[in-house]
């Protein structure tokens, strides 16, 4: 594992805090081992660092007591959803309380002539979806990770959908939040557009709670398209395929999703989701709309691809197919293990400007090659978001350092091409030492807003800033 930098603790304040909440909460305040193992320990490559108690709200008066005991004692929180974040988000470097918020998983209301609903933050996007699907709606978000909404909020996700319905923050309406300070606040209302003060909405979507603890979102919602439309593509380079890409971005075609992967991914899909693609680079595509309408737009794709060498070009309509594809794209994480069965994947993302797609993923492949580092690609390339997933052996820190190596010049060549260091993952623990370097001076300004609203570092210490 990775060292993370510990904060000092506050022992005192811990104690008392973990006494008080265990008599108010009962069997809802955990302080076994291996809970609070699990509440510092994610898929992250990151060490892991316990909480000193767990507690499962029910609701949001309860999160505020939970808040006012621990601002009272100045002891940090930690908030936590479903451990599927990648950058030690959930990690509790000065030790404190972790409030685990998925008993909080009411849908509380859909509005379905308004196209919105409102949920509480431990209701996951399957379940959301899956309530909505009988009224024609659904909520597009899909970062793959069956993530709870609240969590997804925190860390700004977005992931295969976002080229046409944008991120979280797109999609974020409104927000109940707890303040440092124990204080319950709306940072907004259901109205589509407001011109009303501070964008308090947006501070809080991906301030990973370091600002406050997300316990009610209200999110814009879609229609079920009339057709949906998948298609697949293979490619002679990672080159060819960004090209591709580009291509079809400027011609406007309104793919809901556009996915790269690279052939050691195909390969990897391959053997774990038994499929038999050609273990060359790949795309993935989906197309939402009218009947015909989905037909055209795979046809234009697929002269565009032909353009650059595209072959065993296939589209389907087929439900089953589709989610067979899908499927396999979402399960790489855990698929691209078999690629170094032991090893651990270290999993990062960056985000580029379309324009500069093409050459950013090749030289990443390249320099990966270069390094001796096995490092599937996989990208939601239509937005220039793509990631790598260099597998190492954990024990070996020479090994380490290489990847970590990898990563930190993978990061400088996003921003060098003005880019950004994560795209979807958020900075957590893991992205810190990159985020000065892209935001420069901005940070200080980032530094002023989180000392404003949380002068005693209790809310998530040590993430972002």
């Amino acid at each position: 594992m990775v060292q993370a930098t510990a904060l000092p603790r506050n022992e005192t304040g811990i104690e008392t805090v973990v006494g008080i909440l265990k008599q108010r909460f009962g069997d809802r305040c955990q302080t076994g081992a291996s809970i609070r193992e699990q509440h510092g320990h994610t898929t992250t490559y990151i060490e892991n660092q316990l909480p000193d108690a767990v507690v499962f709200p029910h609701s949001a008066e309860e999160v505020s007591e939970i808040v006012k005991t621990c601002a009272l004692h100045k002891v940090p929180v930690i908030p936590f959803g479903t451990g599927t974040s990648l950058e030690g988000h959930v990690n509790a470097p000065a030790g404190g309380i972790s409030v685990d918020l998925m008993q909080m998983n009411k849908i509380l209301a859909v509005h379905a002539s308004d196209l919105d609903c409102v949920v509480q933050p431990g209701v996951t996007r399957e379940d959301l979806n899956t309530h909505l699907r009988d009224q024609g709606l659904f909520f597009p978000i899909d970062p793959g990770a069956n993530a709870s909404l609240g969590g997804m909020a925190s860390t700004r996700a977005s992931g295969t959908n976002a080229v046409r319905y944008g991120t979280m923050k797109d999609n974020v309406l409104a927000l109940q939040v707890v303040m440092p300070d124990g204080e319950i606040i709306r940072t907004a209302q259901r109205a589509k557009k407001s011109s009303a003060g501070y964008d308090l909405t947006r501070l809080m979507v991906g301030a990973e709670g370091t600002l406050g603890l997300i316990t009610e979102v209200t999110l814009r919602l879609q229609g079920i398209p009339e057709a949906i439309s998948s298609a697949r593509c293979s490619f002679p380079s990672i080159d060819a395929a960004c090209q591709a890409v580009m291509m079809t971005i400027q011609y406007g075609i309104p793919v809901a999703r556009i996915e790269l992967l690279d052939a050691l991914s195909v390969s990897a899909a391959n053997v774990y989701s038994k499929l038999d693609l050609p273990e060359t680079p790949l795309l993935l595509l989906e197309f939402h709309g009218s009947e015909r309408g989905v037909v055209e737009q795979a046809e234009t794709f697929g002269t565009i691809a032909e353009e650059f060498g595209g072959s065993d070009f296939a589209a389907t309509t087929s439900t089953e197919e589709r989610n067979k594809l899908w499927q396999a794209r979402h399960d790489m994480y855990w698929a691209s293990h078999g690629l170094r069965p032991g090893a651990k994947g270290l999993s990062t993302d960056i985000c580029v400007p379309i324009s500069k797609l093409a050459e950013c993923v090749t030289a990443a492949a390249d320099k990966a090659e270069e390094m001796g580092l096995i490092s599937p690609i996989v990208g939601h390339v239509g937005d220039g978001n793509f990631h790598c997933l260099p597998l190492i052996d954990m024990d070996n820190p020479e090994e380490i350092a290489k990847a970590e190596e990898f990563v930190g010049w993978l990061n400088d060549l996003a921003i060098s091409m003005d880019g950004t260091c994560t795209g979807e993952h958020g900075i957590g623990q893991g992205k810190r030492p990159y985020l000065l370097k892209e935001l420069g001076p901005a940070m200080k300004y980032m530094a002023a807003i989180k000392s404003a609203l949380d002068p005693d570092n209790i809310m998530n210490p040590g993430k972002i800033i």
